[in-house]
């Protein structure tokens, strides 16, 4: 079996994160196959999203961040609090300025522009891989810094969660852009590529834990609270808009008790 831990951890979570990216584009290859996606299938699918995010925060990133914070001899709640409000005022900021369009509304937010309504309904999901790829990039980051509570399972078990998830985010793009009137080809790429922004923001993440290792308790935090800004601004309104919040909620339960499992069980 191949030694990860002999590979640079920036690489690995460069590799992390296009084997997310590749759940993306296989979910937004569902366009293929369907025409039409169920609501309720998409509040349950935006619902075990929103699971996914809000376990992976916790276990993954704010958990360590308290332990490594303790083993610095930092006040542990120090990283964990400052971190986990500017990661959420930071996607708060990005959310002002960026162009995007929620899955329901009918109002784009952030600066004005012309583009097409379907680019930004692409640059809305694209606003939320960011924080996603960032969390998977601190987790592999943090396997420099030599601190018991990172450990390489751990990563892989949040690279996996992340990706579960990808999956049903990436078919939520890539049909919804179909009945918009793209081209079956057109929806699936727009779909896969919002997906893109994951590698880029890991590896970022990921080179300024292992150059600046004081930051990690901060890092790990700021993408926990990045995430939980996502749940609550957009996935949790949007999988409860419909008629189907239970279903949502449910599908919440779930995303929520696979990533506890991923990370419990291999972390």
């Amino acid at each position: 079996m191949m030694n990860f831990d002999r590979f640079n951890p920036v690489i690995l979570a460069l590799f992390g994160t296009l084997f997310t990216w590749f759940l993306t584009a296989l979910g937004s290859g569902m366009v293929f196959i369907f025409k039409e996606l169920n609501r309720k299938v998409l509040d349950g699918m935006l619902g075990f999203a929103a699971g996914v995010m809000i376990a992976a925060s916790f276990w993954s990133l704010l958990n360590p961040s308290i332990e490594m914070a303790e083993n610095m001899g930092i006040i542990s709640w120090v990283p964990a609090v400052v971190g986990f409000l500017l990661g959420g005022f930071f996607l708060r900021a990005v959310d002002m300025f960026m162009p995007h369009l929620h899955m329901f509304s009918d109002e784009a937010e952030g600066i004005k522009t012309s583009l097409k309504r379907s680019i930004l309904l692409v640059l809305a999901i694209t606003l939320h891989n960011i924080p996603e790829g960032l969390a998977v990039g601190v987790a592999f980051g943090a396997l420099n810094s030599g601190d018991t509570s990172a450990n390489l399972a751990g990563a892989i078990a949040l690279a996996i969660g992340i990706g579960l998830q990808n999956f049903p985010e990436g078919a939520a793009v890539s049909i919804p852009l179909r009945r918009e009137g793209l081209s079956r080809f057109k929806s699936f790429m727009y779909g896969q590529i919002s997906g893109a922004v994951e590698p880029i923001a890991a590896v970022i993440g990921a080179s300024l834990v292992v150059y600046m290792k004081g930051i990690l308790p901060y890092a790990l935090s700021f993408a926990a609270g990045a995430m939980i800004f996502v749940v609550v601004e957009e996935l949790i309104p949007e999988s409860q808009a419909g008629e189907h919040t239970h279903i949502a909620t449910l599908g919440t339960m779930i995303g929520f008790a696979v990533m506890m499992l991923l990370d419990v069980a291999l972390g």
